[in-house]
Order: structure tokens, then sequence, then C-alpha cells
């Protein structure tokens, strides 16, 4: 919501004068833009201090935060922006134009003048996993829990009005301007979406670090670390994000708060014991560093300390391929898991790469195969394929998925698109390098997941995902888990424990967890474990199809979600399986918003039994379509063989405005 100001206040501030300090800087205010302001400027409140130069071309304010400016010429571009004061300096450091504003993070100390900016149409470029906190931060805070809190996390500390993204800085990728490429480094901690800037600056690598560290040894704030009720989950991610900036070498290291650091490393590295011990004051678990790999044989090592296990094979030839490749630990899935909004996706943070390199001979990671769809388990295959160029090797019934996942609503999707490189056939057996594998249909835990079974050196071992998971405190048995989103049938399981009796490996190498000796004595008392479930299932349901009972989308509209402008039309698919032992004939039509159109009105399928089928719809959305929300949902109301199910199924749709920018 907008708020009508004079343009002179009681304390006597002139905004235009303020933007009109210094002769023409950059684009002169539009009239809209000096008749009306937002509220975060009312006062006029302004910092004493002016800019100090800390190179030829690096200047610094103190304002609410640190606010940096970097020199290319007569142009100018800001690391933060604090109150904006920084624009009536312009002049006195040579700029002409502010080109740029770039974030470190969400929090108001840094951001509350953006509407200044705005004004004078400086573009404004935010953290990726952050940009629901400008743009649409006003629907945060209609929706921001007060009552009952235990999601304690400082997001409170956010803008109060909207403001617009040019751009989204993306983990790990380069934002480059005049000559100048800073390197955006995820350092989750002080929110769980910062991010450091690194760039080489006269000669220096500088890290423009936000509210990471404020001295050697010393944060700004321990409440910023505090995500959740009694846990302490960004004291572990900020020692996990200062171990990677050490990396980096930087020269110097300029934060939110605090004075500019010359070689920051002892510093850097005090304050990650300090953190690491925090956090193990708290916890007797290990977090987000330390997670080593364990070698599980010549050839392969294990990491089963991170939040889900992945495995490596690494050739004679120092090739590397991966089988899952998710988070560092449990720590920092909780915590992204949770805080991420409804548009955004979990974050991934790189690890245990540079690792393998020192001490197992990695030279570089050629192939990554996902044991089955879960964002959890290929979180990280967007930045293999990205950084390393990896190919990716996905299993043939969740290539639609991965490759689309606005396609289908299921359990654990990861929201990033994959481009997959080779599929991977049900039964089939292939080579990479000196190794071969054999890859079969392992449902249950999932129906879009595979087991993948080799032996190398001498071993027969299974890599069986989320199949299979094992209890040191039981260490002769085995157990599972039944999530009926993830599309599980009756026998599934069963299916998958039959995949152990035949290849009978050895080691059986899990999603999560310590990989363990397998005898079949095990597998032949879960098998009898599985037999009882199915039972239970049977004698619960009322419909005698047991899994009529165990599908909650029997029908489905394809894409779940999608992109509709006003005037549009967009295809999609209308989707059934019948679970029945008998055919079924399906009468389907959308229940749209009013004024769209559907071609077919109704839609017929005829579906055989324990079969699937599907056809295709347009709909159209009319020219003069509003909504006053974003997003709406449609529904698929349903008759089968004349009974009438209702609206059994959903889809959303986003409404895209013409001229505004996707991003």
């Amino acid at each position: 919501m907008k708020m009508r100001v004079m343009a002179h206040d009681s304390t006597g501030f002139s905004r235009r004068a303020f933007l009109q300090t210094g002769a023409a800087l950059g684009t002169a205010p539009s009239p809209e833009a000096s008749r009306e302001v937002r509220q975060s400027s009312a006062p006029g409140f302004s910092p004493a201090s002016a800019p100090r130069r800390i190179s030829e071309n690096l200047f610094v304010l103190e304002d609410t935060c640190n606010v940096y400016v970097v020199r290319n010429g007569s142009s100018g571009l800001a690391i933060d922006f604090g109150s904006g004061a920084i624009l009536r300096h312009l002049p006195e450091l040579g700029i002409s134009s502010l080109d740029w504003i770039l974030h470190t993070h969400h929090h108001r100390d840094q951001a509350q003048g953006d509407d200044l900016a705005v004004d004078r149409r400086v573009p404004i470029a935010v953290p990726a996993h952050e940009r629901e906190y400008f743009d649409d931060v006003e629907r945060f805070w209609q929706n921001r829990r007060i009552f009952e809190l235990y999601y304690v996390r400082n997001d409170f500390f956010s803008l109060t009005t909207n403001v617009p993204v040019a751009a989204v800085l993306h983990d790990y990728e380069t934002f480059r301007w005049k000559g100048y490429d800073f390197f955006i480094q995820p350092t989750p901690g002080h929110t769980p979406g910062s991010i450091t800037l690194i760039a080489t600056i006269d000669g220096n690598k500088v890290a423009f670090s936000g509210d990471l560290m404020q001295a050697p040894g010393k944060v700004r704030t321990l409440y910023d670390l505090q995500y959740f009720y009694g846990e302490h989950e960004g004291a572990d991610l900020s020692a996990y994000s200062l171990t990677e900036l050490k990396k980096h070498r930087i020269d110097t290291l300029c934060p939110s708060h605090g004075a500019v650091m010359n070689d920051p490393g002892r510093g850097m590295q005090e304050l990650i014991e300090k953190l690491s011990g925090w956090f193990a004051y708290w916890k007797s678990w290990s977090g987000s560093l330390g997670n080593k790999g364990r070698q599980l044989t010549p050839h392969v090592i294990a990491h089963y300390q991170t939040m889900s296990s992945f495995y490596t094979v690494i050739s004679e030839s120092g090739n590397a391929l991966l089988i899952d490749y998710g988070l560092p630990g449990w720590n920092a899935f909780y915590s992204f898991r949770d805080s991420t909004t409804t548009h955004d996706r979990l974050r991934f943070l790189e690890h245990s790469i540079e690792e393998m390199r020192a001490q197992y001979g990695l030279r570089s990671v050629d192939v990554a195969i996902a044991s089955h769809m879960h964002d959890d388990h290929i979180g990280g295959f967007p930045y293999l394929s990205r950084r390393y160029g990896t190919k990716l090797w996905i299993f043939e019934n969740f290539v639609e998925i991965v490759s689309n996942p606005k396609g289908r609503n299921l359990g654990c999707t990861l929201g990033e698109a994959l481009r997959v490189d080779r599929v991977i056939r049900d039964r089939e057996t292939f080579r990479w390098e000196e190794f071969e594998f054999t890859a079969v249909h392992s449902p249950g835990h999932t129906d879009y997941q595979m087991a993948l079974f080799s032996t190398i050196d001498g071993v027969k071992i299974g890599f069986t995902g989320d199949a299979f998971f094992h209890d040191a405190d039981r260490p002769f048995e085995i157990r599972h888990n039944l999530i009926f989103r993830n599309r599980v049938n009756v026998g599934d399981h069963l299916k998958s424990v039959d995949n152990l009796f035949e290849f009978r490996p050895e080691i059986l190498c899990p999603g999560h967890g310590e990989p363990f000796l397998l005898d079949m004595n095990m597998v032949a008392d879960f098998r009898t474990k599985l037999m009882k479930q199915d039972e239970f299932c049977r004698g619960l349901i009322a419909d005698p199809d047991t899994d009529v009972g165990m599908d909650p989308s029997p029908v489905e509209i394809f894409p779940y979600q999608s992109v509709v402008a006003p005037g549009e039309s967009c295809h999609y698919e209308v989707r059934a399986r019948n679970h029945w032992r008998k055919p079924i004939e399906l009468s389907i039509a959308l229940i749209l918003p009013e004024g769209w159109t559907c071609r077919p009105a109704i839609t017929k399928l005829n579906v055989a039994p324990q079969g699937r089928q599907r056809a295709g719809v347009e709909i159209t959305a009319p020219r003069n379509f509003h909504a006053s929300q974003r997003r709406i949902a449609i529904a698929a109301d349903v008759f089968a063989d004349g009974r009438y199910l209702g609206q059994i199924a959903e889809a959303l749709i986003d409404i895209h405005i013409p001229g505004s920018q996707e991003l």
C-alpha cells in the first residue's frame, strides 16, 4: 500500500531538492515520483558521515549500513543502499550516474532507501532466495504469523512496502558491470538467503559480505542466527559460509557494519571456530562442516553424514560418477526447507568436491545419476551441470518430472528443471569407464525411483536411494517409510525388496545414513514386514481395489503449475489412472474463472483396468481478465461411469501481466 505525502514534510525536508542535489545525477525523477513517495523516506533523517575512499575506485559511506560504491569512469554501482543518502554524495566521488544497486540481503537497514532509487530509475538486483522480501513483501506481511510464534527468524526486519526488482543474483553465478565481475557466493547465516559479492577492484580481491562478520572473530548479532524456537541454525550456516569464503583468499573484507578488514583470513578462522563451538554447545550432532567421506572400497567414496547420503565412484582416470548429490547437512536442509517462500526453491550449497580432489584423486565430475526424483537427493545437480559440465543421467520414469518440475504435484519436487543428458531404462545394463551397472525400477518410497547394482573392487554393491534404511542400534533390521503423495501402490515395496533377492548385494548404500552389510535373513524378515503392511492397507481401505485409497491424484491437470497472460491460450493435458480392475469411462470438465473457455468443454477418457490415459485441452483467458491475486486455482470436475466424483483434481495458474518482467 502506498501513502501520499506532501513534497515538504514537517521536518523541512525537501524530497525534490534531495533528488536534484548535484545537478542531473542519472535519470531525472518522473513527475509522479516527485508527487508521491513511500513511507520509508518520509522522515528525511540522514547520516552525518561522508564517504571515505578505500581504494582508487572503491568508497564507503557509513549509513544505516555500510554502503559501498564501485566507480568506473563517471558511472557507479552500489553494494547495499542504506537510507539512500549516498545519492547526494555521488558528485564528490566523480560519479554522474548510479547504474545498479546490488543487495547482499533483505534487511531494512540495507534497503530502506530503495524507494529513492526506484524514483531515480536506478535498477535493483537482489539475492535470488530473498526476492520476495523485496517485490512481494507486502504479501509477506499479510501472511506472517505473529501469535503462536515458533518460527522466530528475524524476517520481521524486512521492508514494509514492495520494491521492484530488475535482476536476481543467483548463487555461484557472476554479475558483470563495466569490466567488473561480481561472483555471487552463497553465505547463509545472518539470513538464510544472504550472499557475498566478490570482485577484483583496484588489483585487490574484495568481498562484500553483508552481516556475515562485523569484526575479526565477531558477529553483529546472535538473534539473527536463530531461525526456530530454541535452535541456533544460523551459527552453523555462518561457519559453513565463512569456510567457503576463505577458499577465495580474500584481500579485503567489506562488512555491512564495522570497519573494512584487510587480510581477513585469521579473523574469519577465529569466527569459524567460535561459531562451530557455539553450535556444538547446543547440539550433539555435526552441522554443515566436518561431514567427511568414507572410502567404502578403493574406488567408492560414501558421504553418509551429509543430509542425504551420496556416493562417488572414482575411476582409475580420476573421473567421477556421483549417485545423488544434495545438501551438506541436516541443519542446512531444515533451515532452507522451512524458510523457502512460495515461489522459491530449496537453496543448494556446494560441498565435498574439493575434499575428494585432495584426498581421493578426483579430477572431474563426469556423470551424476539420481536414485530418485526427490529434491534432497538431486538439489546439487543443476550446480554440477553448470559448474563442472557434469552429464545428468536420469531413470526413464522420472525424466518428465525433473525436466518439467511444474508439470506434476508430487512430494519433494526440485523446483529447477534439469537438462537430461541420458535416459536410463529399466533393466538396462551399462558401462561407465571400467565399471558395469544394472538399473531396475524400485518403487515404494516413491514410484519414481530406481536401484543401481554393481560389482566394484570385487564387492557387490546396491545403491538403493530411499527404498531402505538402517539404524545402528538395530543392526539386523531394515526399515522403510510410506508417503502417499510420492505415489505408491500396494505391492510396490515388495518389488523393491525382491530386487535384493535377485541381485544379492553384500553392501547396501541407502539414501540416508551409513552403508551397511546385508544378509538375506534381514531381507526375508523385511519382506514379511512388508506383506503385513499390505494386509493393513487392504483391511483399512473400503474399496476392494485398494489402490483407490492410496493415490491422492488419480486425475491430474498437466502441467500443475503454469503462467497465463490475459488473452492467451495454453495447452494442457487431462491425465487419469484407473486403479479399478474394470475399465472406466471418465467425463472431465475444467472449472475455470468467469469468462475463461476450455476446448473441448468436456473431455472423455476410456481407461483400461490398471491403465492410464490422457487427452489434450486448450484453455483461453479473456483479454480483460483481472485477478486480485497473482495465483489462481482451477479444478477438474469428474464423472466416472455415471458416478459423480466431484472436483477431485486442481492446478495452479500464475497470472502474467504484459509488460512485467519474468525473472
